[in-house]
């Protein structure tokens, strides 16, 4: 049972970094290629679509388990560590409150999804 608690905490540690990342995105002391970098990481860790769709055998969940962790990691060393500790403070502060379920930043994110979806089909199908 303890691995288990383990993953537990390991899972909430990554929420919490995503939520870190997004605080960073936001703030104007990060590097523009950090943003870029940020602004990916976490729309990848909270979109539905996956780079590997999970419902492949064994890898499928390939990018949920070391992608995702390991994007996280490289965004969280181009934040410059002011800014990061600031953020991880308003991060766990949004946990504290309860304010780390946000739909509409998932809304948002799908619709992205669909409106780049709905590009490539164009594209495909009437292609200039």
């Amino acid at each position: 049972m303890e691995a288990f608690e383990r993953w537990k905490e390991g899972a909430r540690q990554i929420r919490k970094d995503v939520y870190t990342l997004y605080y960073a995105y936001k703030d104007p002391r990060v590097p523009l290629y950090a943003k870029v970098l940020v602004a990916a990481v976490v729309a990848y860790a909270a979109s539905p679509i996956d780079l590997i769709p999970d419902f492949v055998p064994i890898i499928g969940y390939l990018d949920d388990l070391v992608l995702v962790p390991l994007g996280i990691m490289i965004a969280l060393k181009t934040v410059p560590k002011t800014v990061l500790e600031e953020c991880r403070a308003k991060a766990e502060a949004a946990n504290a409150a309860g304010k780390l379920r946000n739909w509409y930043s998932a809304f948002i994110i799908i619709a992205i999804w669909f409106f780049v979806a709905t590009l490539i089909v164009r594209a495909l199908v009437h292609p200039t």
